[in-house]
């Protein structure tokens, strides 16, 4: 099921969206890297896709051709994770 990154709401994936297409709940850019299963922040200009050209705002609508949508919701940021949510394994050989 894809949603759109910023509402949530159900987006028809079977269609590839155009540059101008836009969330009908919310109006964010639906073709979008946040929207993208090859989004991927710890990725090389955060893009899992090798031959995609760099999109500078991830947020807005692009003209990449690789584009697809992912599956499922998460944030577009690596901010929306929360820090709680982040297990960094060398706090446990800190415990008191």
């Amino acid at each position: 099921m894809a949603v759109c990154f910023s509402c949530g709401a159900r987006l028809d994936a079977g269609m590839k969206p155009g540059r101008a297409d836009i969330c009908t709940a919310c109006d964010a850019d639906v073709h979008c890297c946040c929207n993208c299963e090859f989004y991927d922040v710890s990725s090389y200009n955060e893009c899992r896709e090798t031959q995609a050209e760099r999109v500078l705002e991830k947020d807005r609508s692009n003209f990449c051709d690789y584009f697809a949508f992912k599956q499922g919701s998460s944030g577009c940021f690596a901010s929306d994770v929360s820090p709680d949510s982040k297990s960094n394994p060398l706090d446990e050989l800190f415990k008191k």
